[in-house]
């Protein structure tokens, strides 16, 4: 019997070969999805299902060539030749996988960025450690989150607009409970308050709601907090995803939801990022979105097996 691990790499390798069969004749932009090594209790922090999961919702997408990779950073690199973009669901922090072996892979991201090459990172993939990646967060995607600046209530949010942009094709007005990061460490120039443009690039708020006082003054997830700078900041909008195209074509995004695996199961909460997710590859995004939809088998296919906690 095939232990979890080798079903997974199968699992992987046998959706990359009919995605690269099926769409590599029509010269389709290439998309590589990088799915973090497992952390947290189950259906947390589910990197490996949930890029599964958003894989497979792709795989009828025309106009996209979708491979990914299980349990973080591929050993044959090969797989990110030719990528348009490249996204990462995954640990973050110090253990981020952009800023493992000294700066050898932050040299190579920047490498891309600087080809146009798109990036996505989302929920823990956001955050880095100001002194080893912040500086390069900022340039692609225009910011970060920052520990003990930046704050990670689970809270749920009201997203009632949205801006004129093809991320939003097709999201209707939704909430849902997640932990919802927010405060982050952006480049001067861009807030939540609607697009804007520097120097560098063009900067769009995608999901932004007010956080209620209460939110505000915690509990956050860690440390608890009350953190007296998110207090002094009552009634502000916060953009909890957002987008950005640098002057050179390149695009980015972060989304700082996807810390519970279920959420997935929220049309609007998945739409929004398989939007984003074609946008950053300069593939064309449906007038109504990427349509798609998820059972409950889909959600429990998978989970990592981290037993009971």
């Amino acid at each position: 019997m095939m232990n979890f691990k080798q079903r997974t790499l199968i699992t992987g390798l046998l959706f990359s070969i009919v995605a690269v069969g099926h769409l590599s004749a029509a010269n389709a932009p290439k998309l590589v999805i990088v799915a973090g090594k497992p952390s947290h209790p189950p259906r947390m922090h589910e990197f490996n299902a949930g890029v599964q999961l958003l894989v497979n919702c792709l795989k009828d997408q025309e106009g996209i060539d979708v491979h990914f990779v299980l349990n973080g950073w591929p050993k044959d690199e090969s797989i990110f030749d030719g990528a348009d973009a490249v996204v990462f669901y995954m640990y973050g922090g110090r253990g981020h996988e952009v800023v493992q072996e000294g700066t050898r892979r932050l040299k190579m991201v920047d490498g891309w960025v600087e080809k146009g090459v798109g990036l996505g990172f989302m929920h823990f993939g956001v955050e880095v450690v100001a002194d080893q990646a912040g500086d390069q967060f900022k340039k692609w995607i225009a910011g970060h989150y920052d520990h003990m600046f930046s704050c990670n209530p689970i809270w749920e949010p009201q997203f009632n607009q949205f801006p004129e942009h093809p991320i939003c094709n097709g999201v209707k007005p939704f909430s849902i409970k997640d932990e919802w990061y927010f405060n982050m460490r952006f480049i001067d120039g861009v807030s939540a308050d609607g697009p804007s443009e520097t120097e560098e690039l063009k900067f769009w708020p995608i999901l932004v709601a007010t956080p209620s006082d209460d939110v505000r003054d915690g509990p956050y997830v860690y440390p608890k907090g009350p953190y007296p700078h998110i207090e002094a900041a009552k009634g502000r909008a916060e953009a909890m995803m957002w987008a950005v195209e640098r002057k050179n074509g390149a695009r980015g995004y972060g989304f700082t939801g996807g810390h519970f695996h279920d959420n997935w199961g929220d049309d609007n909460f998945r739409k929004v990022v398989l939007n984003a997710m074609l946008w950053i590859a300069k593939a064309d995004v449906p007038n109504d979105g990427v349509a798609s939809t998820v059972t409950k088998g889909q959600l429990d296919a998978n989970l990592d097996p981290k037993g009971r906690r």
